[in-house]
């Protein structure tokens, strides 16, 4: 089974068809004001236009209000929405509203914290394991923090899961394969700097993951 990537924060027309010819399977678009990778509904309209329908359109929120989500399902056409620091219920909730797949992020420090996932069941299409940021951090990821990725093994998901988490080109090959990940989803690790997409290190890092 092939391995597949999403390129997260996206921001700029360049990148983002950077990400798209390089095969990305998913495409991802924050909307969180404190994040440097935030897009405007106008942004992410603009974006949204230029992803091909092969590829999922992904709106990445932090414990959104039905307003912002959705603003945001309709300027960006999204297909999925994925949810940092929601509860089982209100993701639930927001899939029975909007009808959308959610993807719910689960952090990861120990094996202790995966069990978090089994909460989800029914309540979510798909489990981000990411990794967890300190308990001051402004943002719940996007750090270019990894976990223990051999947590991972033997480890009975719920459901169809994704690895996030300092993820780049150099290691992407390692991660999947410890760790058994069949979807990889990237950020800062193909970055020149916070919230600045380098098109050399998608492109790298998808010709990586391509080769898995």
């Amino acid at each position: 089974m092939p391995v597949t990537a999403k390129i997260c924060g996206l921001s700029t027309p360049a990148t983002l068809d950077a990400a798209v010819a390089g095969g990305a399977s998913h495409v991802g678009f924050v909307f969180f004001p404190p994040s440097p990778r935030h897009v405007t509904l106008d942004q992410s309209a603009g974006l949204a236009a230029r992803v091909p329908d092969a590829v999922g359109r992904v709106g990445v929120f932090v414990d959104p209000e039905d307003a912002l989500l959705d603003q945001a399902i309709a300027a960006a056409r999204l297909d999925a929405i994925q949810l940092h620091r929601a509860t089982p219920e209100r993701a639930a909730a927001i899939g029975a509203r909007t009808r959308l797949p959610v993807w719910a992020a689960v952090a990861v420090k120990t094996r202790t914290d995966l069990e978090t996932a089994h909460a989800f069941r029914g309540a979510a299409q798909r489990i981000l394991y990411d990794a967890k940021t300190p308990e001051d951090a402004k943002l719940p990821g996007g750090m270019g923090l990894r976990f223990d990725w051999t947590l991972l093994q033997d480890f009975s998901h719920p459901l169809p899961w994704a690895l996030s988490g300092g993820l780049d080109a150099d290691n992407v090959a390692e991660a999947a394969a410890i760790s058994g990940a069949r979807l990889v989803d990237v950020s800062s690790g193909v970055e020149s700097a916070p919230g600045v997409k380098d098109k050399d290190k998608i492109a790298d890092f998808l010709k990586t993951v391509a080769s898995l």
